[in-house]
């Protein structure tokens, strides 16, 4: 066991997260055959097969996910010297995992970012961006150290980034379209586009208040493709307005006669076990 190199279980962790050899390479900045050896030597220090490879990429065996989520955990905590040993003297360094809304990235974390960078020039932040079940589970298995989230969202310390508020999206030429506002309750009759994001507990909470039911006609994760969905005028949606785009194509935006608001925030798994650099983000961002 004591065979086992640190740089072995990165490569592991590497395959395990970009589900296949060729993007963990890419990710890494080694070679694809480094990357198998490195595979190859640790599962003949540890006994056993921790992939198996398909078609549509590698999975992990039991013993491989049980290694990976140990080496999650022994690599934490190896990472986890220099940036500790440099707290203790007031320096802020060492890497971030952060987890991001597609929406949040560019509004509310790049400028955040930008300025966090300038105040501790010696760290480096990776962002990996996903939706809210996507977000949680990396936050949960350590994947990531800190994620934007919807509020509320238990099982975590949150501080607040904005509040955004959502519109109907309807086709230009939609009868509703030329309305000042448009009330929850007339979506409720149309073809309605329901995203599968983060804000789509918001929505639904939003429409059960205004006593209405909507009549889900699609369902579709990126924003892109809900605009382009009610361009084409499958239906009607309701979006949150951060991250719009300014080009909505044949489409409009209207408020709505009831406002539904979204809250988000950075959220870690826990604020004792935090890690220096998570703090001082965390910290950073209740800057005025």
């Amino acid at each position: 066991m004591e065979r086992v190199q640190l740089s072995h279980l990165r490569v592991l962790l590497a395959v395990a997260e970009h589900g296949g050899f060729t993007a963990a390479a890419e990710r890494t900045g080694m070679s694809q055959p480094h990357v198998s050896r490195s595979i190859a030597a640790l599962e003949a220090d540890l006994g056993t097969a921790l992939l198996v490879r398909r078609r549509e990429g590698v999975a992990l065996t039991e013993a491989g996910r049980r290694a990976v989520s140990r080496a999650r955990e022994a690599i934490r905590h190896f990472d986890l010297i220099r940036p500790d040993v440099a707290a203790a003297v007031g320096h802020v360094v060492g890497s971030l995992r952060l987890a991001s809304l597609p929406s949040a990235t560019g509004t509310l974390i790049a400028a955040r970012l930008r300025a966090f960078n300038g105040r501790h020039p010696q760290v480096s932040v990776r962002v990996l961006e996903g939706y809210s079940p996507e977000i949680r589970a990396w936050l949960k298995n350590g994947a990531a150290e800190m994620g934007v989230v919807v509020l509320p969202e238990s099982g975590v310390h949150t501080v607040p980034l904005g509040t955004d508020t959502m519109v109907a999206l309807l086709p230009r030429d939609h009868a509703l379209a030329s309305a000042r506002t448009v009330a929850v309750r007339a979506l409720a009759g149309e073809p309605f586009i329901l995203t599968t994001g983060g804000c789509r507990p918001v929505i639904l909470n939003g429409v059960r208040q205004a006593d209405a039911t909507l009549s889900i006609a699609y369902e579709a994760g990126e924003l892109s493709a809900i605009i382009a969905m009610v361009d084409a005028g499958l239906g009607v949606s309701i979006v949150p307005t951060l991250g719009l785009p300014t080009d909505l194509g044949n489409t409009v935006i209207r408020p709505l006669d009831r406002p539904i608001h979204r809250t988000l925030a950075l959220a870690v798994p826990s604020l004792d076990d935090c890690t220096p650099v998570a703090r001082a983000f965390l910290d950073h961002a209740l800057l005025p």
